[in-house]
């Protein structure tokens, strides 16, 4: 079967902010059947769907209930049918978020699992003794603030919880866990999906000894969350991991599905993609890394450096729905700069690898600046001011700029709307010239060389703030240059010029490179 993702270009949707169908303020599956047609006319490949199984939306959809049903706020098993055939109609394939390491404590699993030590599913989770003081088994802490264990006394035993208390950790160190995630897969493989995005693979597996983490270098004051003061040696990262991709490989690859992982910002990530992805892993994964951190020549330098390596295969992801959009986070000083926003655009679209493109990104969304009493996270709230939190990139999709709420509901949305993306809605923006022209166009390059979509990399050796290297596959080959600077940059003899490509918005540069311009070649 054909490698359909390598190269492929995946639209993620956060379904409660994508469309509203039935004026309840929440997105919903027939919501996303709707709005297909944009996504298709844009010209990715894929679509993944962050979760929409039955959830009590703790974590608004990580916390699952039940893996093979759907949530009634986002519709019905049917009306998932529906979004995954009107997908495949339009040339699109079908990605949903398996959510693997942990479910919500309204899971029949962990209703059985606590109950009793002798039952069932009773090493469905991770479960320890307290210590002889009480205490919790170690010193671990959850990356939402606080102890990483939950006393349950049903059980007498604490939980582990990476997240929320109302995510435990699922145990899949125990064989018949692990069967009944690669059963869930089976269930939505038989209904028709592509394959799966599976969410925060690094706490996937632990230390089974228990260790406590060593401390972190001490700072000068204690950060916001707690979980930056630990070197996150024994809770995260265990050796068990392969062991577990193998099996959910093996699992995907009995249907031709691809499976793509997402990886934390500890240190070595672009490494550790290019490990997760080795044959008989993932097919392919992104890190948080990028995500993270600020956007400047070396940090671009390091990009590019990550793409050339040939092992593995990378998808770059530079938004999602748990950062501040890059629009705002990249832009410098934090302000929205178009000419920015088309170069990181034209960045991630060329990098070796596939990409994933979050629903607004293809718009210049910023990120929206929400008040307190606005805010529906429970990290955000946890953490305000230090941290906003994450509704500020999930904020509803804006569609029509002369409708209430930019036509994403006729009812009152779960998050406002703000007024600077009514202006860069779906229905501005067709004009030539606008920033989802330009993300059609570069889609369209990207689809007609095949340079750009499976090609080596190789960096070419600039002066900053020029960035430049040049993929290549077979005779095809394009040269991709990059001011990372608001001023024009000349550039040095023999990387200028060459053909346009086939349906680029970017042009070659001849001489000199704008501020913030980006050249285009094949060579």
């Amino acid at each position: 079967m054909a490698e359909w993702w390598r190269g492929a270009v995946i639209y993620q949707i956060y379904p409660r902010s994508f469309w509203d169908s039935d004026g309840d303020g929440v997105g919903d599956l027939r919501g996303i059947l709707q709005g297909l047609d944009h996504v298709a006319a844009l010209g990715v490949d894929a679509i993944w769907l962050a979760p929409v199984y039955a959830s009590p939306q703790a974590d608004f959809g990580y916390d699952v209930a039940d893996h093979c049903a759907v949530d009634p706020r986002y519709g019905t098993l049917a009306d998932m049918d529906a979004v995954i055939a009107g997908a495949q109609a339009r040339g699109l394939k079908v990605m949903l978020d398996l959510v693997t390491g942990h479910t919500s404590t309204a899971h029949a699993w962990f209703r059985e699992s606590r109950a009793r030590r002798d039952g069932k599913l009773s090493a469905r989770y991770v479960w320890a003794d307290a210590k002889p003081d009480g205490s919790p088994p170690s010193n671990w802490l959850s990356v939402f603030g606080g102890p990483a264990w939950r006393w349950e006394p049903r059980r007498r035993q604490y939980y582990l919880h990476h997240f929320l208390p109302d995510q435990p950790a699922l145990n899949l160190g125990d064989p018949a866990t692990l069967d009944a995630v690669a059963a869930v897969m089976r269930f939505w493989l038989a209904r028709g999906v592509d394959g799966f995005r599976l969410d925060a693979l690094d706490f996937l597996a632990h230390d089974p000894a228990l260790r406590d983490n060593p401390p972190a270098p001490p700072r000068p004051e204690p950060p916001a969350k707690l979980f930056g003061m630990q070197l996150h040696l024994h809770d995260m990262m265990g050796q068990g991991t392969d062991a577990i991709l193998r099996r959910l490989r093996a699992e995907a690859d009995a249907a031709g599905a691809a499976l793509l992982g997402e990886l934390s910002s500890q240190p070595g990530a672009h490494q550790r993609v290019a490990r997760a992805t080795a044959p008989g892993l993932l097919h392919m994964a992104y890190t948080l890394a990028p995500l993270r951190a600020g956007f400047d020549h070396a940090v671009a330098r390091a990009l590019v450096e990550a793409a050339a390596n040939p092992d593995g295969w990378p998808c770059w992801n530079f938004s999602n729905h748990d950062v501040v959009r890059t629009a705002t986070r990249w832009s410098p000083g934090g302000v929205p700069d178009a000419g920015v926003i088309r170069l990181l655009l034209a960045l991630l679209l060329t990098l070796r690898g596939s990409a994933c493109l979050y629903q607004g990104e293809e718009l210049g969304l910023p990120e929206a600046d929400l008040p307190f009493e606005a805010l529906r996270d429970p990290f955000g709230i946890a953490f305000w001011p230090d941290f906003a939190g994450r509704d500020g990139s999930r904020t509803p999709m804006p569609w029509d700029a002369a409708l209430p709420h930019a036509g994403f509901t006729t009812g009152t949305p779960w998050l406002p709307v703000p007024d600077a993306h009514r202006a860069l809605s779906v229905s501005a923006q067709q004009a030539p010239g606008s920033i989802l022209a330009f993300t059609r166009g570069l889609l369209a390059a990207r689809r007609a060389s095949p340079a750009l979509v499976a090609g080596s990399l190789r960096p070419i050796d600039l002066p900053a703030p020029l960035l430049g290297f040049e993929r290549e596959e077979g005779p095809d080959r394009v040269r991709c240059l990059f001011n990372l600077a608001a001023d024009p940059v000349p550039l040095p003899e023999g990387v200028a010029g060459g053909a346009a490509l086939a349906g680029s918005p970017v042009p070659p540069a001849e001489g000199t490179l704008h501020g913030w311009g980006v050249s285009l070649a094949r060579v």
